[in-house]
């Protein structure tokens, strides 16, 4: 085919709503990785909370966004996913507006009754039920608003743009934090996903294309999340995922405090959460090219191998520029895994379910956060604080990794879930 008639394929095979749902994706990402940027640190060294809770909270703050997904995408069937997107970026302009007020004079009655430990729980719930309604919103319009033949180009896009909104939301971060404060952070991300708001009641309409019906009643939508929940072979899969996102996340829940107190103090942890993103959308149309006749699957158990084996570089040469190759090499063994990993889920998906699949989707990365918090606190209090030997932190999450690979490669030779759809 040649590069006019893919062009064509690629402007009529995508509905205006795949491009309205997936630049306010963009957006959302941003505000997300910009208030995530700032968060343990925040909570560790403005509000002195100790190490292991610090990073358990930011584990339940990202922890809740993900897991909340798998019923937001069957709220999303139910709702259309023009009213649930509206409403998600309403819900999150309002909880990032306080999660910047925290300290704010209208907030002191709240917090002279509240203990603090108690009060930052409840506000850092509140993202995740807009968050769990947005992504599997986003990635069910993927599959809804293209063409069968251009929709693994769709989820490319898709991922491309989630991580246009992760390079620039770290780097909005560091700007704000260097020039206001912390707390200005989370009020510039609400600014950004109420625009959101006023941008899908304007431009977005429902999209109806690829065989996809709308569920009818709350019993077919709760039809839909049993039969998933009661699906051996794809839960199975699922939670041995999961062992891939409880070390992803230490980029954000231990990596900025480990960087901050055994590698450089003076380290802009912010700028160095970019770095990920920007491997990312330098290289997705790339390693699309070279992974392309590699199954989905494969592709997932490749990427994984390459991401977790990634932290073995900072443990050997502790330093700013093994901090940078890192989240590089972790980057690519995620550009390798994720879109291939949503591709696969979403032909799983029956018609008029798919948004609960996508929901489900995204457990292994709430369950990973929830994990990962107390674990990744608890490794970094045991080997930095107490034994003194951090690099052996490092050395933990890569055995962690390196079991979920192992698992993987067991699972594709022993379950065989089946063949892949074409």
């Amino acid at each position: 085919m040649g590069f006019v008639q893919r062009l064509e394929e690629v402007r009529s095979g995508f509905e205006r709503p795949f491009w309205v749902a997936n630049i306010s994706e963009l957006f959302e990402r941003l505000s997300y990785y910009a208030a995530f940027a700032v968060l343990a640190r925040y909570l560790h060294e403005s509000l002195n909370f100790p190490t292991e809770r610090a990073t358990g909270l930011s584990g339940l703050f990202n922890g809740l966004v993900w897991f909340l997904a798998i019923f937001g995408g069957a709220i999303a069937d139910r709702l259309g996913f023009r009213r649930a997107l509206s409403l998600a970026y309403l819900i999150l302009a309002s909880a990032y507006f306080l999660m910047g007020s925290l300290g704010a004079s209208w907030l002191a009655p709240v917090r002279n009754v509240v203990p603090l430990f108690g009060l930052v729980t409840f506000v850092l719930m509140l993202p995740a039920l807009g968050v769990a309604m947005v992504k599997p919103c986003v990635v069910g319009t993927t599959a809804r608003a293209s063409s069968a033949n251009v929709r693994s180009l769709g989820y490319s896009i898709y991922y491309t743009l989630v991580n246009i909104g992760g390079f620039f939301g770290p780097l909005m971060a560091s700007r704000v934090k260097q020039h206001l404060s912390p707390e200005n952070v989370f009020r510039a991300s609400a600014l950004s996903v109420l625009l959101m708001f006023i941008g899908v009641l304007v431009f977005f309409r429902e999209p109806q294309k690829s065989g996809e019906v709308r569920t009818e009643s709350l019993a077919v939508t709760m039809r839909n999340f049993w039969k998933v929940l009661t699906n051996p072979k794809f839960m199975l899969f699922l939670l041995i995922f999961t062992g891939y996102w409880i070390v992803y996340w230490q980029e954000f829940i231990t990596l900025p405090i480990y960087v901050h107190e055994y590698v450089d103090g003076k380290a802009d942890t912010e700028r160095m959460l970019a770095t990920g993103p920007l491997v990312v959308i330098a290289f997705t149309v790339l390693f699309s090219v070279l992974t392309q006749k590699i199954s989905a699957f494969r592709a997932v158990i490749l990427g994984t191998l390459i991401a977790m084996a990634a932290f073995a570089i900072l443990a050997l040469h502790p330093s700013i520029a093994a901090v940078y190759a890192t989240l590089a090499v972790i980057a690519v063994g995620e550009l390798i895994q994720s879109p291939r990993y949503y591709d696969y889920i979403s032909r799983l998906a029956p018609p008029g379910q798919q948004g609960t699949y996508m929901g489900f989707a995204f457990l292994p990365l709430g369950i990973g956060s929830f994990l990962g918090g107390p674990i990744g606190g608890a490794l970094l209090h045991h080997f930095g604080e107490l034994q003194h030997r951090p690099e052996r932190f490092l050395w933990s999450l890569v055995g962690i990794g390196l079991a979920t690979t192992a698992l993987l490669w067991i699972y594709d030779r022993v379950v065989r879930p089946g063949r892949e759809p074409a």
